[in-house]
C-alpha cells in the first residue's frame, strides 16, 4: 500500500510545527518572539539539572539563538503583580510551564490527583489533613512560601535535614506537592530554582481556577494542540505530549477528525496511522541547526524521535559513569532536516568556558560539514551563557573535527 507521506516529508512537517522553519529573529528577540516560540511548543519541560542550562530556557535558544531569558522569567515569574503572567506550572509533559490560560484543560487531572502524585504525597496528605489546612491558612495570611519558610512559620524543625536535600523532605514539602498536583497551590520559583507556593488563584487569577471543563471536552483541546504542535503524529505521539492516556486520545480522535483538525494518512515506514493537522505544512527543505535540549518538545517522546529522524536517543544521567556511551548531560544536534551528532556538554561557570566532555556523530554524515557547523553554534552558545571559550575535549569521533575549529 502506497503511503501519503514519505518520511523525509513527515520530517520537515514535525520541524516546521515545532518552529524549526520559522524566520529567526534579525535582531535582539523579543517577547513577542518568545510567545511565537511557545505557541509552536505549547509547554516548556522542566528539569533541576543546571550542569549546562535549566531545561525550559533551551528549546527558546534553539529556535531564536541568543535571547535574553528575562522573556521566560518576566513571563512565567513576574517580579510585579501588574504584569501578567503568560505561564504558570503544572504536571503537563511531566513538570512544565504552560500558558494561564491553559490551565483550566488540567482541572480533571488535578481531580484524579486531589490528594497528590506519588505515594510518599499522598501518604503525608492523607494521613494529617489538619497541616494541608495550616498550609493553606499560612500561605493565605504570608503569601507564597518554600517548604522551610513554612516549617519555620509552624515551629517546625527537622535537625540532620541537610538544606535543599530532596531525600529528607518533611511533611510540609510532602503535603505542599500534593496541593499542588491538587491544584489547591501553585508553584513560583526563585533565582535557585526553588519552589514557593501560593494560593493558586493568586498566581493564575480567579478566571482560570474557576473555569470549568469536562473531562472529555479538556481532552479533546488537548489532543488538538498536540496535533498542532506535532504537525504529524500517532495516536501514541499524541497521548505522551501531555502524558495522556491512549484511550483518551482514542476516544476523543473522531470528534477531531470530523471537524477537520486532523486527517488520517499513511506515512512511510510507521507501522501505526498518522494523524496530520490542517495546518501542517509540507516544506520543500528545512534548512536550520540547532543544539537540543534532552527535553526539547522536538525530541522528548524518544518513540517518536527514532521513527522521525532514525536517531536512538537516551538520557544518561541517572547511568553509572562506566556504563555511559556519549556521556551525562547529551544534546542532540539538528542541522538541516537531520539529527547529525550530538555532545556532552557542561557550562564550566569558574573558568568562563564551555566544556564538550564528548562529540558524536551519526553514520553516514559529513563530517567535515557536522563539525563546521556545530562549532559556530557551540560559540554562540557560549556566548549566550556569558562563556568566554569552547573546550573539546579528545572524547567521541568527532571530536577531532570539532578541535580543528576552536
Amino acid at each position: 500500500m502506497t503511503a501519503d507521506l514519505s518520511t523525509a516529508a513527515a520530517r520537515r512537517i514535525a520541524l516546521a510545527a515545532q518552529g524549526f522553519a520559522d524566520r529567526p529573529p534579525t535582531g535582539a528577540p523579543t517577547m513577542a518572539h518568545f510567545k511565537r516560540v511557545v505557541g509552536r511548543t505549547k509547554l516548556l519541560q522542566m528539569d533541576s539539572v543546571n550542569v549546562l542550562e535549566r531545561a525550559h530556557y533551551l528549546p527558546a535558544f534553539s529556535r531564536l539563538g541568543a535571547y535574553d531569558t528575562g522573556l521566560l522569567d518576566r513571563a512565567a515569574w513576574p517580579a510585579s503583580v501588574r504584569s501578567p503572567r503568560l505561564l504558570a506550572e503544572y504536571w503537563a509533559h511531566e513538570a512544565a510551564l504552560i500558558p494561564v490560560d491553559d490551565w483550566p484543560l488540567f482541572g480533571w487531572r488535578m481531580t484524579e490527583l486531589a490528594d497528590g502524585r506519588w505515594r510518599s504525597h499522598r501518604e503525608a496528605l492523607r494521613g494529617n489533613r489538619p497541616l494541608a489546612d495550616d498550609i493553606i491558612d499560612v500561605v493565605t495570611e504570608r503569601g507564597a512560601a518554600a517548604p522551610k519558610q513554612l516549617e519555620q512559620a509552624r515551629g517546625i524543625e527537622r535537625p540532620g535535614a541537610a538544606a535543599g536535600s530532596w531525600w529528607q523532605r518533611g511533611e510540609v514539602k510532602h503535603v505542599c506537592e500534593a496541593l499542588f498536583a491538587a491544584g489547591v497551590l501553585a508553584s513560583v520559583r526563585d533565582a535557585r530554582f526553588v519552589r514557593h507556593y501560593d494560593l493558586a488563584e493568586r498566581v493564575v487569577g480567579e478566571a482560570a481556577t474557576g473555569a470549568q471543563i469536562g473531562q472529555i471536552d479538556a481532552v479533546r483541546e488537548l489532543v488538538r494542540r498536540a496535533a498542532a504542535a506535532h504537525g504529524i503524529a500517532t495516536v501514541a505521539d499524541l497521548a505522551d505530549y501531555y502524558r495522556l492516556r491512549t484511550g483518551q486520545v482514542r476516544a476523543v480522535l473522531p470528534d477531531l477528525v470530523d471537524d477537520g483538525t486532523v486527517a488520517q494518512v499513511r506515512v512511510e515506514g510507521w507501522s501505526d496511522p498518522g494523524y496530520l493537522h490542517r495546518g501542517a505544512r509540507v516544506r520543500r527543505n528545512v534548512s536550520r541547526s540547532a543544539i537540543l535540549s534532552p527535553f526539547d518538545p522536538l525530541i522528548f517522546y524518544r518513540p517518536r524521535t527514532e521513527r522521525l529522524f532514525d536517531f536512538h536517543y537516551r538520557i544518561e544521567i541517572y547511568v553509572p559513569e562506566h556504563q555511559r556511551v556519549h556521556g551525562y548531560y547529551v544534546l542532540p544536534y539538528l542541522l538541516d532536516e537531520q539529527l547529525v551528532a550530538r555532545v556532552d556538554l557542561k557550562a564550566d561557570r569558574k573558568a568562563g568556558v564551555l566544556q564538550v566532555l564528548s562529540a558524536h556523530h551519526e553514520p553516514g554524515v559529513d563530517v567535515g560539514r557536522v563539525a563546521e557547523a556545530l562549532a559556530g553554534d557551540l560559540r554562540a552558545l557560549a556566548g549566550w551563557r556569558g562563556l568566554g571559550d569552547v573546550v573539546v575535549s579528545p572524547r567521541g569521533d568527532l571530536a577531532r573535527a570539532l578541535r580543528t575549529w576552536h
